[in-house]
C-alpha cells in the first residue's frame, strides 16, 4: 500500500511537472488599457504572461497576477529578440498606443527573425466630431495652426511637443498638458512651455474636466490624436463641442489586427 502511495505520488509530481513545461509563455507590450485588459482576461488561465511597459507610469498602471511579471525599460527590436529567444516566448501579444509606430514595427521584425507568433491588438475606434480639423501628422498640425489666431490646448503629449515651437508665438499661444511625470515635465520646460502654460495632470479625463480646462485657458483650437475610447478621444470631442473649440485631430494609422476581445479569445485556447 505504502508503495503504492508512493508511486501514485510520483505519477502526480510527473504530471505537475509536464503541465508546468507545456504552460504557453506570453509576452505582451501594453500601451496601458488594452494590455492590461488582456493581461487580467489572460490571468484566470494556465498561462505564464511578461508584460512589457515603456516607463513607470505604465508599470503603476499594470495589474498584479500570479502568473504575470512586469518589466519596465523600453526595447530595441534587437532586445526584443533576445528577450523572446531568452524566455522561449511562444506568442507576441503588441497592444502598444496606436501612434507608437516605430515600438510596432520594432516588435514585429523581431518576431519574424525569431519565427513567434505576432498579435496586433488594435484600439476601438470612435467617432469624430463634425467641425473638426482632420490632418496625418504632429507636423501638419502645426503648419496648418501657423495660419490661426487663438490660444491652442496642446494634448497630444511631450514627445511631440518640439514640433509645436514652429508656431508663431507658441510661448504665448499655445497650452500643454502632458503627464505629470518628472522626465515629461522638464522636456516641456525646456522647450518654452512653463508657468501656467504648462498643465501636468494624469487622466483619464472627464468631459466636465476637458470643458473646464478649454475655458480656463481661453482656447480656440484643441489638438489631440484620434487615440479611440481609451484614450479619452470622445470626451475631448464633446468638451470641444460644448465649449465650440475647433478640434485639431491627427488620424490614427491604418493598420490590421484583432479587437481586444478576439486577442482573449485566441490566447485562451491555449
Amino acid at each position: 500500500m505504502r508503495r503504492l502511495e508512493e508511486k501514485n505520488k510520483e505519477y502526480e509530481h510527473l504530471g505537475k511537472m509536464r503541465r508546468e513545461l507545456q504552460r504557453k509563455q506570453i509576452l505582451i507590450f501594453s500601451g496601458t488599457t488594452e494590455g492590461n485588459q488582456v493581461a487580467e482576461a489572460l490571468s484566470r488561465y494556465p498561462v505564464d504572461m511578461y508584460l512589457s511597459v515603456a516607463t513607470d507610469y505604465g508599470k503603476v498602471c499594470a495589474g498584479t497576477y500570479d502568473n504575470m511579471e512586469v518589466i519596465s525599460g523600453r526595447m530595441d527590436e534587437d532586445e526584443i529578440g533576445m528577450w523572446i529567444q531568452n524566455h522561449k516566448i511562444d506568442v507576441v501579444v503588441d497592444a502598444t498606443h496606436p501612434f507608437a509606430r516605430e515600438v510596432t514595427s520594432n516588435i514585429k521584425e523581431a518576431c519574424m527573425r525569431q519565427q513567434t507568433e505576432y498579435i496586433r491588438c488594435l484600439r476601438s475606434a470612435s467617432c469624430f466630431g463634425e467641425n473638426a480639423v482632420y490632418v496625418d501628422s504632429v507636423e501638419q498640425a502645426a503648419d496648418y495652426l501657423k495660419g490661426t489666431s487663438g490660444k491652442i490646448l496642446i494634448t497630444t503629449g511631450s514627445k511631440d511637443l518640439k514640433k509645436y515651437t514652429a508656431i508663431p508665438g507658441y510661448q504665448e499661444r499655445c497650452y500643454a498638458r502632458v503627464l505629470s511625470t518628472k522626465a515629461a515635465v522638464e522636456k516641456s520646460i525646456s522647450l518654452g512651455f512653463e508657468g501656467t502654460h504648462l498643465i501636468a495632470m494624469q487622466g483619464p479625463f472627464s468631459v466636465e474636466m476637458n470643458i473646464a480646462l478649454l475655458r480656463h485657458v481661453d482656447a480656440a483650437y484643441l489638438v489631440t490624436k484620434e487615440s479611440g475610447r481609451a484614450g479619452g478621444f470622445e470626451e475631448k470631442i464633446k468638451a470641444a463641442e460644448e465649449t465650440q473649440t475647433v478640434p485639431v485631430v491627427i488620424r490614427r494609422p491604418s493598420e490590421e489586427g484583432m479587437s481586444v476581445e478576439r486577442v482573449i479569445a485566441r490566447l485562451a485556447q491555449f
